[in-house]
């Protein structure tokens, strides 16, 4: 009987020992197929994870590519170069320079995240056989929230307001200085009436503002009717009238200095400018000149030239103007719809697919 039990267990204790070696051989093997499928994914070049605004969580990106950090890649430019086909430009890093991208000879995609494609020269990079994407449509309700932001702190001073109330040596606690501008029911021109300007006039529309706009080519009537906008044929016309106007069009040479001199002169004294678009698109020197003279009331702008400026620059001491840096994008969920819109377009391109939002030359 005690020979019978001792055979039970110790065919019991086998089985055991069984079931734990094929199940740590099942592991091996998962380990094994895991490394084989992460070996295959092809390799991307990023900026550094944390830096210019890029998120940290990198697991949508991870699930398609193998990465490569900027810095890492600079180490060895000779062993990595060969092996990227995918650049995710985030901030302008990567740099698409020239020397960059003879370095990386199976590179096929430059996704870059944003809108605005300024730095990068789409004619050269396709010269190569590589193809240009953006992040389109997913940064729109951020930056019109910037704009609008923009806007209403410039308008009722609220930076101010706050260095007062913080201020240890202030006792009174609200100046004449203080005193603002209405934002309801005053009228907003908007010049760029794309993606982002039909979301900044929405928002336009929930102050009671009138609408006015001006771009190369008119809305549809139903466009117009459902953010309440007028069209402006002539540019002029809507700095004339406007107590705000609002810049949210694409840098180009023919938008490169669109407000200068003569644009600021139409503008009412009473006027705010706003600049969610490009720093290039305003003539800086103009308008210094513009805030210093009163001939505009103020301006607040996410975007100068460059980015940061000069420390010693004459519109950074000046009482009349709000400059945040380039923040028109930075939440945390646009972030990650900008990440996993790139990773979208780059995998298209390397599958062969329908790229969502090429970028070609004009």
């Amino acid at each position: 009987m005690q020979s019978v039990c001792v055979r039970r267990l110790w065919g019991s204790a086998q089985v055991s020992r069984l079931l734990k070696v094929t199940n740590i051989n099942r592991s091996v093997r998962q380990l094994q197929h895991k490394k084989v499928m992460e070996d295959n994914k092809p390799w991307a070049l990023i900026s550094e994870p944390g830096k210019e605004g890029f998120i940290e969580d990198l697991t949508n990106i991870r699930k398609h590519f193998q990465i490569l950090c900027y810095k890492d890649f600079l180490q060895n430019p000779q062993l990595h170069g060969p092996k990227i086909q995918a650049m995710l430009v985030w901030g302008k890093t990567p740099p698409t320079d020239p020397l960059t991208l003879r370095s990386l000879p199976s590179l096929k995609v430059v996704a870059n995240g944003g809108v605005g494609i300024d730095h990068l020269d789409v004619p050269y990079i396709n010269s190569l056989g590589v193809k240009v994407t953006n992040t389109p449509g997913v940064v729109s309700d951020a930056t019109a929230d910037m704009a609008m932001g923009l806007l209403l702190a410039s308008a009722r001073k609220i930076v101010q307001g706050h260095q007062i109330a913080v201020d240890p040596n202030k006792t009174y606690h609200k100046p004449q200085s203080l005193m603002g501008v209405e934002v309801t029911g005053s009228t907003m021109g908007i010049i760029g009436m794309g993606h982002i300007g039909c979301r900044i006039a929405q928002r336009g529309k929930g102050f009671d503002m009138k609408i006015l706009y001006h771009n190369r080519t008119r809305r549809s009537v139903e466009e117009e009717q459902a953010v309440g906008a007028t069209y402006c044929e002539k540019m002029d016309d809507l700095l004339k009238e406007s107590d705000f106007v609002v810049l949210a069009v694409h840098l180009s040479p023919e938008t490169t200095g669109l407000i200068s001199t003569r644009e600021l002169n139409l503008m009412k004294p009473t006027a705010t400018l706003v600049n969610i678009s490009r720093g290039r698109v305003v003539d800086q020197d103009a308008l210094v000149k513009a805030l210093q003279s009163e001939t505009i009331l103020a301006a607040a702008l996410d975007v100068t030239y460059p980015e940061p400026l000069p420390r010693d620059h004459p519109l950074l001491g000046l009482p009349n103007i709000l400059i945040t840096p380039h923040v028109g994008t930075d939440t945390l969920s646009t972030s990650r719809k900008m990440v996993q819109r790139m990773v979208e377009n780059a995998v298209a391109v390397l599958k062969g697919q329908s790229i969502p939002n090429e970028v070609k030359p004009k």
